[in-house]
């Protein structure tokens, strides 16, 4: 027990150490991270980006710690658990134990009450020997009898039946306490027995006696049995003690666990709260972000109080411990003093020594009790939070009493007793106290101080204990408020929850809301559904027409054949006649005979009688004969003209027949051949006839001589049959030409009729044209689709974009969520952190109280604590202070997040809209998408009646054609079967169409598009004027013609031809399909019954390969081999395979070598070797010949496998030539199948193209019906503008005032606005403008009509009759148009179903040959496996049948060995017999060999022979035994026999005796039945006669009454009729009514459904227009909106514009400012030009004085080089030159002018006489031509050479600043000058030609002189000659000429000369 409560001490205290270790890991982590936050709150940042960073770092980190916490955690968890099993498993040995210490208290219990009855016998004897001691001291002095704790007998205070199992701690300690008590109460008794020791040691001394030493004996046993009782209770109470302090740990741990368990569940359902909130969505994020912090802050506050509390367990732990130290410190100084007290007991043999021992007795016990008392008070404090136990602690109070008042009583009786003792000793034994008093004294002293020092701990355990009580209670109120804390947690979370149960709610509705959309969806989709029905029905009922059809089609066989029947009947009666025709002749030829026997006896009559009287009468008899024969024959030729007739109306049937069948015209053919061998065979009938006559005629030449007239006659008649004859035959020839011109006939009408279908062709191509139209109108819509579609991805993708930024968005305010969480939390634990804080304080303060108290010196611990706790507030103020910055920084952060939100959800709300106005366009869409459907359905209805209408015109027409129609069918066929594919396709178009036009309502963006073009098409209708309108009346006159013809058209055959092709092509498809199925379901069939015995082949594979597994267990590897080799065989496995074999055979070769090396080496070897080596060989060559047959096995074995891979390699190339051959088969029907499919595409094309006619033919049809529409729609308009016209007169007049209005406004706005706006403006005056004119006409239409409805009463009747007849032609031609649209579009769709039904047919046929295929070579496959298995399985059998032959063998073998078996029995018997004779003569002979020693061997022989005859006898016994045995086997099978017989005999005896009685018996009863039969008979009879006459009185009675009631009846019976008449002809007439009812009700309802139809159609026209009113009100409000729009826009440009023009004015009045200054500036400059001008006017009149000082003076090289190019230039332009060098020289114009007049007088004659004839040009060299020169030709001479002038003439220096004043005039006079100049261009020539004749000189390179002055020209402008002259020109060396000098007078004297 001890050991095992040691151990469990041990694991509990290993468990709360590991959760110790990890609680302090955990707190180590938690210090780490706080430091952790602490450095990095001493970072920081600058930027809100790196911030940003270093958060998400920061909470990276903050996630590893928090997952490191996660799985400290989990770690802690199991550890917990691992220590709650511990403590169940403790709870249930501690439930064990207690059990035990039940027992054990119960048997205590027992012996404390034996101890008790001891004590009381022990305190007797007590008595007695106190009595006897009185008795023996009376010397000494009389002492009063000692009364003592006899009395006392403690009552026992202890429940002995315990009620429960569970022991409570108050129960154990009140045992403990008991068990104190008791041990106390053994002290006291063995310090007593001690005592009473000494006394007998004392009496015995004195000189006791024998008994008294023998009691002595006895009690000290006693008291040895007592010590060890007291040891022993001393250790189980130890173990008390530390199970009930493993219990308490136990108890503390379930607290903690179960608080732990508490935290967990609130934490687990926190974050199930947080989960769901999260679901809730993000917009009650914002909401619940508070509450869930707020939870979080909880959870982390009832996480921060738990760490507490667990701090403060494991401080209380450690506070237990160290009690628990100090009691065993305690309770060892006990065993200590019990030693020292032992030592004293043996030293001191006094009286002091017992009061020494009662006096440490007492401190012991005030020392345990004091412990135990405060161990008491500390687990009832501690138990007081868990249980309360007041009853058990009254109850030890009460004990604890008890126990203290029994010590004080014992302390005060036995100090008395020791007082009367210790002055009874004191005499004796002075001499030994005086000796051991300073001992016992010292010891005291040190007993006395031992004393106080633990009274001083037992005050400071006091005092520890109350501090730890206080913290407990401290404890119990945080748990307090943290139940609280977390009652309010869960109304919290409660609230959150309703909140969340209504967001739910909501949510729910939302959900509902969308179900029922869904379900309104599904509605719509039960509709699309029900019209696909209908649809179905149609096409069902269509498919009834089809049947309907194939029964017509089938009643057309019939037809046919019953006219083969009535050929084949005409061929009969042909025959017939024929027939009758050979007896006719046959009758012919027996006339003829007739006639010649007649001839014969009439020559034989003529030879006998001469007398002509009898011949005449011989004569008149053969005559009348003859005229019988005519008549025959006449009668005859009727018949032949009958058979004649009919045969020519067979023939007309045959033609007819031709006509319809081609099969017939081979029949027809035939039965021309047999005519034409009728022909033969009549003319062979004719050339016999013929002969016959000429036999005929040479008898009757013979008797010619004596019948001239007869013969004659005869001739006569001849002559006529053959006449007859030759008829007969033209006849047939005649018939013959007929029936060829009736051939002819027929050939004609098959060519016509070709010829229609070829015009049906025509008219179906036309249709595919139309068809093809329709189908490009289609793929218009279909590209808008995709436009649209395009549109839709655009906005999808933008929709993607934005989710994305949304999810960005989320992302983010995510990451702020989890920085606020941070952020919280760490104001979490910053509060707890100031919690503990708090707490610290507190703490120190009680410390420092306790200190105050305990005046004693403080340990060094509690100094370290103090100043760790103050360190540690240091740095919990730091990191509060971090803390704050951070939760500042968090704070700003998550204002701009705020923000982002914000604006996040702006943008959401932005998006919603968006998709709000998406939808609303989606359900306008649906809207208008409804409507058109609407519209089509009524169009298909419409069409459905023109439909029934044209069936019902087909059924009458196919009557008539149904004999004509034979020849079409097999052409139109083979057009249907072309046109089958074609339509496939274009009707998959159509259901693409179908699915777009689904499509479209998803897709509503193209609105916008759409109101677009309505908006352009209505600007477009509203420009039309009234000379369209006039051109649109003349067309719609046309289109009424048109359509006219068009319905005669309908009307005529090619339509219903059309139609009847149609129904044959779907005839023939219908065919097909049920072919192709019929086919499929063979197919289907064949593929079922093959994969069945697939199946079954599959199975018995399975079950063979099970017996080959079985069986080849040996050969597993190499059928592993083979197995995978034949799976997956091809040339590389094959290969592999020859390889191996090849390997194989090269290593049996190998093998085969070594064996015969080996051979050879052991011949040698034996023929080498000794006799004694001889074994070893032997040996060696036995194991070579084993080896060798093992690998002759393996051969063998290889060699098998070999031709087992040969064989499968065989099959394998069967295999793959049958592949090859289906292959090729295969290759071939796949070029069939393109060939096919060519035909195909090529007919489908064909097809496609003649339905895109068609539906350009019903597109046109369309438009006509909408312009007839139109056209109608402007009658009723002139109509009513007609009666309009009588009162247009006063709205017109309001009309135009109006519009002057609306003008005036225009005006006054186009003067503000820009000239856009005055289009928008006009554009809105016209649209008002029309909508008052309509406004107005309206009104005044209804005026008319209300003031008109009187007068104009029949006008209008009129023209309503005509409008209403147009309008029902143009409803009868809608209706047709729709039918026939109706009719094609079914017949497409039938066509389209039928090629798609043939698709999947095809495909099904395809799969299912292909499935076949793959069958079959499974099959084959699974057949060559199984010829191989059955090869196998053929061995087995063979081998079985060996095994079973064997197997016989050795059954028979078996028999044969029982038989012997049985025979050795029988011998072993016999030998057994034989075994047991010879013992028995054995001893008989030992007998005779003892008779012998003993000398008797006659005796012995006699004993042999007596045993010799024994034997015999015994050998006869039992051959006597065996016959009698066999005797008495064959008497009992003899006895059996005779009894079975006697059995038998007794069986027949009983039967035969038993059929006795029954004949007895029976006899006796058949006679008293017949007995009783006659007696019955007799009496019958009497009854019956009395019966039968009372029966006939009663016929006589009942006949008269049948009578009367048969008369009566008749009566009734005609009455009823009567009434029955009368009945049946009201019902008739109620019938009549009832159906006349019925009609007029169907009628009722037809007038009903025709005016709901016109209601619903007038409702739907009504709001058609209505809607495209307010869709083009709409549009106009939209544009009227964008204008304005416009026009505030331009307003703000104006505006603008405006602004900076004003900005421009105020620019310029700077500018002008600015002008103003410039202007003074340019006066002042004026007064300085005007002082220069006076200096220049000085200047010029020096000059002028300078000129007319130089005026003599000429330049000489101007003179040379001007005389020079006088020669130089040509003879016309020389004037020229001589008046400038006049001008230079001074000379006046006229006198110039004067000298050049002269007629070679003069200057000129003078100068080229003076020069010799001008000879000199010719020598003057040019100068050579720069390629830079060649502008100088585009310039004259005089301006080259001004030019000249003024490029010398003008300085370097910049030029002077002249006034505008100045410059003016200058100008003036430069121009006028210039005009003057004269314009020769002769100049150019001549200087062109010198320059280039001189190379070498220029004559402009000369130096200039001074004298002559220059001058510039002010301006370029003028004459010629002042043009411009390029820089061309060579630079001359400017002369240094002053500014001052003006070089303008020389040019201008020059310019004015």
């Amino acid at each position: 027990m001890a050991s095992w409560l040691g151990g469990l001490g041990s694991g509990l205290g290993q468990s709360l150490g590991q959760v110790g270790g990890s609680l302090s890991s955990l707190t180590g982590q938690i210090s780490s991270f706080t430091k952790d936050i602490l450095l990095e709150g001493a970072e920081e940042v600058g930027d809100a980006a790196t911030e940003l960073h270093v958060s998400n770092s920061r909470l990276r980190e903050i996630e590893s710690i928090n997952a490191a916490q996660k799985f400290e955690n989990e770690r802690l968890k199991k550890v917990c658990s691992d220590l709650e099993e511990k403590h169940e498993a403790a709870e249930l040995q501690i439930k064990q134990l207690s059990i035990e210490y039940r027992n054990q208290l119960q048997q205590k219990e027992v012996e404390i009450s034996h101890l008790k009855a001891r004590q009381n016998a022990l305190q007797e004897q007590l008595q007695k020997v106190q009595t006897a001691a009185q008795s023996a001291q009376l010397g000494a002095g009389v002492l009063p009898p000692v009364t003592t704790s006899a009395s006392y007998v403690p009552v026992v205070r202890h429940s002995s039946g315990f009620e429960g199992d569970d022991m409570d701690f108050g129960d154990v300690i009140w045992s403990q306490q008991e068990i104190n008590r008791l041990s106390n109460e053994v002290s006291r008794l063995e310090s007593e027995v001690d005592h009473w020791k000494q006394i007998a040691l004392s009496s015995k001394v004195q000189g006791t006696n024998d008994a008294e030493q023998s009691e002595i004996c006895k009690l000290q046993n006693i008291v040895k049995e007592l010590k060890r009782n007291l040891s022993q209770e001393i250790d189980e109470h130890q173990h008390e003690l530390s199970v009930l302090q493993d219990a308490h740990r136990q108890k503390l741990v379930e607290i903690s666990r179960r608080h732990r368990e508490e935290l967990s569940e609130y934490e687990e359902r926190i974050e199930e709260l947080e989960n769901q909130l999260q679901q809730d969505g993000v917009s009650a994020d914002a909401m619940d972000d508070s509450k869930i912090s707020e939870q979080k802050k909880n959870a982390q506050n009832l996480e921060g109080g738990k760490v507490e509390e667990l701090q403060v367990i494991k401080d209380l732990e450690d506070e237990i411990r160290k009690l628990n130290h100090k009691l065993s410190s305690a309770q060892e100084e006990n065993k200590i003093l019990l030693k020292e007290q032992e030592l004293a007991k043996v030293e001191k043999i006094q009286i002091t020594q017992e009061y020494e021992n009662l006096k440490s007795d007492f401190s012991i016990l005030q020392s345990s009790v004091a412990e135990q008392d405060a161990l008491l008070k500390e687990q009832e404090k501690k138990l007081q939070s868990k249980t309360s136990l007041p009853e058990d602690v009254v109850r030890l109070q009460q004990a604890l009493l008890e126990a203290e008042n029994e010590l004080a009583r014992l302390s005060s009786l036995s100090q008395e007793g020791l007082q009367k003792e210790l002055t009874s000793a004191q005499h004796k034994n002075e001499n030994v106290l005086s000796a051991h008093t300073e001992d016992h004294n010292s010891e005291l002293s040190q007993l006395r101080q031992d004393l106080e020092r633990k009274e001083r701990e037992l005050n400071e355990s006091v005092a520890e204990r109350e501090t730890l009580i206080a913290e407990l209670e401290e404890l119990d109120k945080q748990n307090q408020e943290a139940t609280q804390h977390m009652i309010t947690l869960k109304e919290q979370l409660s609230k959150q929850h309703t909140e969340n149960d209504s967001i739910i709610k909501q949510l729910k509705f939302d959900i509902d809301l969308e179900r029922k959309k869904v379900s309104e969806l599904e509605i719509e989709k039960m509709e699309t559904i029900k019209e696909l029905d209908r649809q179905k029905e149609k096409l069902s009922q269509c498919s009834y027409a089809l049947n309907d059809l194939h029964i017509s089609k089938q009643q057309l066989q019939d037809n046919i054949k019953d006219l083969q029947e009535q050929l084949r009947k005409a061929q009969d009666c042909n025959l017939h006649h024929k027939k009758e025709t050979g007896e006719l002749q046959q009758r012919l030829k027996e006339k003829e005979e007739e006639l010649s026997v007649s001839l014969s006896k009439l020559t034989e009559k003529s030879n006998q009688e001469s007398n002509y009287s009898c011949q005449d009468l011989i004569l008149k008899e053969r005559e009348v004969e003859i005229a019988k024969l005519q008549n025959a024959i006449s009668e005859n030729k009727q018949l032949n003209a009958g058979l004649e007739k009919s045969l020519s109306d067979l023939r007309t049937e045959n033609g007819k027949l031709t006509a319809a069948i081609e099969e017939l015209k081979q029949e027809l053919s035939n039965a021309v051949s047999e005519k034409s061998k009728v022909y033969l065979e009549k003319d062979t009938v004719t050339e016999a006839l013929k002969m016959e006559k000429r036999q005929l005629e040479s008898e009757l030449n013979q008797m010619e001589k004596k019948l001239l007239d007869q013969a004659q006659k005869y001739k006569q008649t001849i002559e006529e049959l053959s006449n007859a004859r030759s008829m007969d035959t033209t006849a047939l020839q005649l018939e013959h030409e007929r029936l060829v011109k009736l051939n002819q006939e027929k050939d004609f009408e098959i060519a016509e009729l070709k010829r229609s279908i070829e015009q049906m062709e025509i008219d179906h191509q036309e249709t595919k044209e139309m068809l093809t139209t329709t189908l490009g109108g289609q793929k218009q819509l279909t590209e808008l689709i995709k436009e649209k579609e395009v549109f839709i991805e655009k906005f999808k993708n933008q929709a993607l974009q934005v989710k994305q930024e949304l999810e960005e968005y989320v992302k983010v305010s995510k990451k702020q969520d989890v920085l606020k969480q941070n952020l919280e939390e760490k104001d979490r634990s910053l509060a707890v952190m100031k919690e503990e804080n708090n707490h610290l304080k507190e703490e120190i303060e009680r410390l420092k109280d306790q200190q105050s108290r305990s005046t004693h010196v403080v340990e060094p611990k509690t100094l370290d604590i103090i100043i760790e706790l103050e360190s540690e507030v240091t740095q919990l103020k730091v990191i509060k202070s971090n803390l704050e910055e951070e939760i500042e920084v968090h704070k700003k952060t998550i204002e701009d997040q705020n923000q982002t939100t914000v604006q996040l959800q702006q943008s959401l709300q932005e998006q919603r809209k968006e998709i709000d106005e998406s939808k609303f366009q989606c359900e306008q869409m649906n809207v208008t998408h409804e409507r058109l459907s609407l519209e089509k359905d009524e169009e298909i209805k419409n069409l459905q009646k023109t439909i029934e209408q044209i069936k019902t015109q087909l059924h009458k027409e196919r009557q008539i054609i149904q004999t004509d129609s034979s020849d079409l069918f097999q052409e139109t066929k083979v057009q249907t079967l072309n046109g089958e594919n074609g339509n496939e396709k274009h009707d998959l178009s159509k259901a693409e169409i179908e699915r777009l036009v689904k499509g479209i309502k998803e897709r509503e963006m193209e609105i916008k598009l759409l109101n677009e073009k309505n908006v352009s098409l209505s600007q477009q209708i509203d420009q039309l004027s009234k000379d369209e309108v006039g051109k649109l009346t003349q067309i719609i006159q046309e289109k009424d013609l048109e359509i006219q013809a068009l319905n005669a058209r309908v009307a005529s055959a090619s339509y219903r031809q059309d139609v009847l092709c149609l129904q044959q092509q779907l005839q023939a498809y219908v065919m097909e399909r049920e072919q192709v199925l019929a086919v499929l379901s063979e197919k289907t069939r064949e593929n079922s019954q093959l994969k069945t015995e697939y199946r079954n082949i599959m199975d018995i594979v399975a079950a063979k390969e099970a017996a080959l597994v079985r069986l080849q267990e040996e050969n597993q590897k190499l059928s592993n081999r083979s197995e995978n080799s034949s799976q997956d065989m091809s040339r590389e496995t094959i290969q592999n395979l020859s390889r191996i074999i090849r390997e194989k055979d090269i290593e049996i070769d190998a093998l085969s070598q070594k064996c015969q090396t080996l051979l050879t080496v052991l011949q040698t070897s034996s023929t080498g070797t000794d006799n004694g080596s001889g074994g070893v060989n032997s040996n060696q060559f036995e194991e070579l010949l084993q080896e060798r047959d093992k690998l002759k096995q393996q051969v063998k074995k290889m060699e098998e496998w070999k031709q087992q891979v040969i064989t499968t390699v065989q099959n394998m190339q069967h295999e793959s030539a049958h592949l090859q051959e289906e292959l090729h088969k295969l290759q071939a029907q796949i070029s069939v199948e393109s060939d096919s499919n060519s035909k195909l595409q090529v007919d489908y094309n064909g097809l496609i193209q003649s339905y895109e006619q068609n539906e350009k033919k019903l597109k046109s049809f369309s438009q006509e019906l909408a312009q007839v529409q139109h056209s109608i729609g402007q009658l009723h308009n002139t109509k009513d503008l007609l009666l309009s016209k009588l009162d247009l007169v006063t709205p017109s007049v309001a009309v135009a005032s109006t519009v002057s209005q609306l003008s005036g406004v225009q005006c006054s706005a186009s003067e503000v606005l820009s000239d856009e706006s005055k289009l928008l403006q006009k554009e809105l005056e016209q649209l008002k403008k029309k909508l008052q004119e309509k406004d107005s006409t309206i009104r005044t239409l209804q005026e008319n009509n209300q003031r008109l409805s009187d007068s104009v009463a029949t006008a209008s009747e009129t023209e309503r009759k005509s409008q209403e007849e147009t309008e029902s032609e143009m409803r009868q031609i809608k209706e047709k148009h729709d039918v026939l649209q109706k009719s094609l579009r079914e017949k497409d769709i039938l066509i389209k179903s039928k090629s798609d039904q043939l698709l999947s047919v095809s495909e099904n046929l395809s799969n299912k040959e292909n499935e076949n295929e793959l069958l079959k070579q499974a099959v084959t496959n699974l057949k060559e496996r199984n010829l191989i298995l059955e090869m196998d399985i053929r061995k087995l059998k063979e081998e079985n049948e060996k095994i079973v032959a064997r197997c016989r063998e050795k059954e028979t073998e078996f028999r044969a060995l029982q038989e012997t078996n049985m025979q050795f029995s029988m011998m072993l018997k016999e030998k057994e017999f034989e075994s047991h004779s010879m013992k028995e003569k054995a001893l008989a002979f030992e007998k005779l060999l003892k008779e012998k020693e003993q000398g008797k061997t006659g005796e012995l022989n006699q004993l042999l022979n007596e045993v010799k005859s024994m034997q015999e006898k015994a050998v006869t016994f039992q051959q006597e035994r065996d016959q009698v045995m066999v005797a008495l086997k064959q008497k009992q099978m003899e006895s059996s026999a005779l009894q079975s017989e006697i059995q038998h005999f007794r069986e027949k005896e009983q039967r035969l005796n038993q059929e006795l009685e029954r004949l007895r018996n029976h006899l006796l009863e058949m006679e008293d039945s017949y007995t009783r039969e006659a007696l019955a008979a007799e009496d019958r009879e009497v009854k019956l006669r009395k019966k039968v006459l009372i029966l006939e009185e009663k016929l006589v009675s009942s006949s008269t009454a049948v009578e009367n009631a048969s008369h009566q009846a008749s009566l009734q019976v005609e009455s009823l009729q009567e009434q029955l008449n009368l009945v049946s002809k009201q019902r008739d007439e109620t019938v009549l009514q009832l159906t006349i009812s019925q009609d007029q009700v169907k009628q009722y309802a037809l007038s009903l459904a025709n005016l709901q139809m016109v209601l619903e159609q007038f409702q739907q026209e009504e709001k058609a227009m209505y809607s495209a009113e307010l869709e083009k009100h709409q549009k106009q409000t939209a544009e009227w909106r964008k204008k304005a729009e416009n026009l505030e826009e331009k307003v703000v440009s104006l505006q603008e514009s405006l602004g900076e023009a004003n900005a421009a004015l105020d620019a310029a009045s700077r500018l002008t400012e600015q002008l103003d200054i410039k202007e003074e500036q340019i006066e002042e400059l004026k007064k300085e030009g005007e002082i220069r001008r006076e200096m220049l006017e000085d200047v010029q009149n020096k000059l002028m004085n300078l000129m007319n000082s130089t005026e003599g003076k000429v330049d000489k090289l101007l003179m040379r080089n001007l005389f020079v190019g006088h020669f130089h230039t040509p003879k016309n332009k020389r004037p020229e030159v001589l008046r400038l060098m006049g001008s230079i020289l001074g000379i006046k114009k006229e006198e110039l002018d004067q000298l050049l007049s002269e007629d070679q007088r003069g200057v000129t004659r003078w100068v080229t006489g003076w020069l010799g004839g001008g000879a000199g040009s010719k020598s003057v060299p040019s100068t050579p031509l720069r390629p830079t020169y060649q502008n100088i030709f585009n310039s004259s001479f005089s301006e080259l050479f001004v030019k000249f002038l003024e490029t010398e003439s003008c300085p370097s220096l910049p030029p002077p600043k002249l006034s505008v004043h100045d410059m003016k005039p200058l100008g003036a006079a430069g121009a006028g000058k210039a005009s003057s100049t004269p314009s020769n261009s002769q100049m150019q020539d001549s200087a062109v030609s010198g320059m280039s004749r001189r190379p070498d000189t220029n004559p402009f390179l000369a130096p200039r002189s001074a004298a002559v002055p220059l001058i510039t020209p002010a301006s370029s402008s003028g004459h010629l000659l002042m043009k411009p002259i390029s820089d061309a020109l060579p630079t001359f060396t400017p002369l240094p000429v002053s500014p001052d000098a003006s070089a303008g007078a020389v040019l201008k004297d020059l310019l004015k000369q």
